[in-house]
């Protein structure tokens, strides 16, 4: 009973697979349509997606065209292939600017951009188009209900940046490549005001200005000490009860000490 009922299963998946690949051959467009809008239905998005490319030029500028259009996008949205869905949600959005599907294609298509980015330590080229393709969504969109989801991912792509920033200048400083640590953490501090790295900024400026004062030659040693002292006041104005208050007053006073050594020999 069990060998019929296997032999029924196989001969009903051998025909099924033979159905499609005979209609793959063929040319009728319309059968095409609709198998692949029901296998599309039924999550079989690879098979499915083998038809719509066959049939997508054929149904250009018909009424089809809009749902099917639609469908060919999610479908690479569904398979993760966000590449291609963001391209074609985009496409979508200018072919069918007043259909009822733009709000949702619309945040798809940056979503998928979202979906692209890589993790802090890469090029963060995609993170970039991802932030602007998620502020064109909410700007169009206000009163979406997909708004939160959109201002989140912002907030965790611009936190990415920062990440991205800070262990650039944290790198230099590791280096020892003092005026590049300088020039990194300066520009994190006026490009992220908000950051939740801002007092490790203002510190790790600190930090690298003093390092580079004591391993001066010995005439530039005074002036870059006083520059420490004045990043010092900087980090003092804004985390005077911060965590990293008492390492601040460690560097201040070995500044002091060595600077107090000029003015004696004055």
């Amino acid at each position: 009973m069990k060998k019929s009922l296997l032999f029924i299963f196989a001969a009903v998946l051998l025909s099924s697979c033979s159905s499609y690949q005979k209609l793959l051959r063929s040319d009728d467009s319309a059968k095409k349509y609709t198998a692949a809008d029901s296998l599309y239905k039924a999550g079989k998005y690879k098979k499915a997606l083998a038809l719509m490319e066959q049939i997508v030029p054929a149904y250009r500028g018909k009424p089809q065209a809009e749902p099917l259009m639609f469908r060919y996008a999610n479908t690479f949205y569904n398979l993760e292939d966000f590449y291609l869905s963001g391209y074609q949600f985009e496409r979508f959005v200018i072919s069918y600017p007043k259909s009822d599907s733009v709000e949702i294609a619309s945040y798809r298509s940056a979503k998928s951009y979202y979906e692209l980015s890589p993790r802090y330590s890469l090029d963060q080229k995609d993170t970039y188009t991802a932030l602007e393709k998620l502020q064109g969504f909410v700007d169009k969109f206000p009163n979406s209900e997909y708004r939160p989801n959109a201002n989140a991912m912002v907030t965790e792509l611009k936190e990415k940046l920062e990440k991205k920033d800070y262990e650039t200048a944290n790198q230099f400083l590791r280096i020892s490549d003092y005026k590049a640590a300088i020039e990194s953490f300066e520009n994190f501090i006026l490009d992220h005001p908000g950051s939740k790295y801002r007092q490790q900024a203002f510190y790790g400026r600190m930090e690298a200005s003093y390092l580079l004062a004591i391993n001066s030659v010995p005439y530039l040693v005074q002036e870059r000490l006083n520059q420490t002292k004045k990043y010092y006041q900087s980090f003092l104005k804004y985390f005077k009860e911060g965590e990293l208050k008492q390492d601040a007053d460690e560097i201040l006073q070995d500044v002091e000490k060595r600077l107090s050594q000029y003015n004696t020999e004055n």
